[in-house]
């Protein structure tokens, strides 16, 4: 009941943002990014998902690979491209990683282990977001954060960001071990040493530290694409800052399949840096629809695979009612 009240105010929280937006900006900013999209700009989109999605995915394999569970590449980009759609399609966007964990868990015959490998591999996408935004943020500020400067300073808003990923971090590791504390799972302080192990492990944190530089540059040039498209003629560096706020964003968990705060920073970014609040909710509006766009594949792999679910279904009482029938007669030879 918690969960569901959590997911119900998450959802509205991300429509309140949007109803806020719209009445403040009105909605042709929403139309006209929608208006702006064509079908190059759809295969662009598509073509930076496939890249942002295998390295994904392979980060995923390596995480899990650490933690002990064998996870081929070629699932693990078929079960990413399901989440990911899922995540785009409905309220919350994150009901795609649970379905990927809990499956990929259950397969793998432990549960504990497979949400786990799902977590870290998110976790580690996020650490090299922050560190890389840290980065950009400190060689070039955003003038949006210029209050926060002002009031403590540049090193100050910087540490107030990395900090408040770092307790978002220690908290999801903390309530972690909490549940599998009390769910009659494996000592909970095995957990530390495994997350450990599988990001810090030495074959495993070059790749993922790789797959998350090449995803996060995928996020940032499609943001940039959307930037285009909406119409920003300001140069890429001015452009970076704004789009890493709008990309940290993305974490904040009040959304509706990942519209909200994004929006909402994007806006807020690009009016603060003299671009204008319409332009940024357009330019917002355009990397939705991208990245919807880009996870269309997944819609493909639940066809498939609930469409190939009842021939296996179908199937598997019959080559058990064989196996036993084989069984009880015994071998040909031996009959004969």
């Amino acid at each position: 009941m918690n969960r569901r009240v959590g997911s119900w105010l998450r959802t509205l929280g991300g429509l309140g943002i949007l109803a806020l937006l719209v009445r403040q900006l009105g909605s042709a900013a929403f139309l006209d990014g929608l208006r702006r999209i064509d079908a190059g700009t759809l295969l662009a989109g598509l073509g930076i998902g496939v890249l942002t999605t295998v390295c994904s995915a392979w980060r995923w394999c390596l995480v899990a690979r650490g933690l002990g569970l064998r996870l081929p590449l070629g699932r693990a980009v078929a079960d990413y491209y399901r989440a990911l759609f899922l995540n785009a399609a409905l309220p919350g966007g994150v009901l795609g990683d649970v379905h990927r964990a809990v499956r990929h868990g259950r397969d793998a015959g432990d549960l504990g282990r497979g949400v786990q490998a799902v977590v870290l591999e998110r976790t580690a996408g996020q650490v090299v977001l922050l560190a890389v935004g840290a980065v950009v943020l400190a060689v070039r500020p955003s003038p949006a954060l210029a209050p926060v400067g002002r009031a403590v300073g540049a090193p100050g808003a910087l540490l107030a960001v990395a900090g408040a990923g770092v307790l978002g971090v220690a908290a999801a590791v903390l309530l972690r071990r909490r549940r599998r504390g009390g769910s009659g799972g494996r000592d909970g302080r095995a957990a530390p040493s495994e997350a450990r192990q599988a990001l810090l492990g030495r074959a495993v944190w070059p790749g993922v530290t790789l797959a998350s530089a090449v995803v996060l540059a995928g996020y940032l040039g499609m943001f940039l694409l959307a930037a285009r498209v909406a119409g920003a003629r300001a140069p890429t560096a001015e452009l970076v800052p704004l789009v890493v706020l709008a990309l940290l964003a993305m974490a904040v968990p009040l959304n509706v399949g990942g519209w909200g705060p994004r929006e909402g920073v994007a806006a807020w970014a690009f009016g603060a840096a003299g671009l204008g609040a319409s332009l940024g909710l357009t330019t917002a509006v355009v990397y939705g629809v991208l990245a919807f766009a880009a996870s269309l594949p997944g819609a493909g792999v639940l066809v498939v695979r609930w469409a190939g679910r009842p021939l296996r279904s179908g199937r598997r009482p019959q080559i058990q009612l064989e196996e036993r029938v084989l069984a009880e007669q015994g071998p040909p030879q031996r009959r004969a």
